[in-house]
């Protein structure tokens, strides 16, 4: 008995650490196994979602970003596009299922999506930045931080996904899904220094030192998402002090319960 009637393809190998430090697995996990989706999803032919990401723009500059702009990827000495590369490879294939196998097909580019339940373990900011800050750690800024991002609430990003699910009309269609609400890394370190009173200082960490020499990074990631309005009346509600508000609650909670644990109990 078939029990599912949509797919949504989100599973990948992610974290600029393990892309760079593992470009095979990355390469081989996000390329086979979206091949491996797209043939179950065709040979019953089954609605599906593919989700994307924000990096396969690259080093444009041509800002926001829209889905029909150019994708400029770095050079493929650096290991660092990989991820990039992958994902815009699943794009293409996906849109190739349509075409020729008739797979009713739509991509979904997310925007640094972040939420309660979100851990640091993959290099995730946000999460790492909250954890250091609630431990009075140095919040670790990689390299000048200028480089802007754009924070998206899962929550949000779901009543996205929901409402292409929903429509038909997006089979073969391409959307961003995130905020436009920009902020530099380094800012962001502050606005969480705030956020949770703690008393942590800034550590600036060479991308040479976090990555390895030659690492690239994207300096803007802005996304337009003019038509996901328009076509889903897609409006984000979570603001990004509403984000940190969430994750540092998330993780305070979490902490707490680690240091329920070491408590030894008083003796009668």
């Amino acid at each position: 008995m078939d029990l599912a009637d949509i797919v949504f393809h989100l599973a990948a190998a992610v974290g600029v650490k393990r892309i760079v430090d593992y470009p095979v697995q990355t390469i081989e996990t996000n390329v086979g196994g979206t091949e491996l989706v797209l043939q179950l999803a065709a040979k019953k032919q089954r609605r599906l979602i593919v989700v994307s990401t924000s990096e396969v723009y690259g080093k444009s500059n041509k800002l926001p970003f829209a889905e029909t702009d150019d994708l400029v990827l770095g050079s493929s000495y650096n290991s660092r596009w990989a991820y990039a590369c992958s994902k815009a490879i699943d794009e293409f294939l996906a849109l190739a299922y349509l075409r020729e196998r008739k797979l009713p097909v739509t991509i979904v580019r997310l925007f640094n999506t972040v939420g309660p339940r979100q851990t640091g373990r993959y290099g995730m900011v946000v999460p790492t930045f909250v954890r250091q800050a609630l431990l009075d750690e140095p919040i670790t800024v990689f390299g000048s931080g200028q480089q802007s991002r754009c924070f998206g609430h899962v929550d949000d990003v779901i009543d996205g996904f929901l409402a292409i699910a929903a429509d038909e009309s997006t089979v073969g269609e391409i959307f961003n899904l995130g905020n436009v609400e920009e902020i530099s890394i380094a800012d962001l370190a502050r606005r969480v220094i705030t956020i949770t009173g703690s008393a942590s200082v800034i550590r600036h960490v060479p991308y040479s030192e976090a990555y390895g020499p030659g690492f690239e990074d994207m300096v803007r990631r802005v996304p337009d998402i003019s038509k996901a309005e328009r076509w889903l009346n897609y409006r984000p509600k979570h603001s990004l002090e509403d984000i940190l508000g969430d994750v540092t609650a998330f993780v305070r909670s979490q902490l707490g319960k680690r240091q329920a644990l070491f408590v030894t109990p008083e003796k009668s």
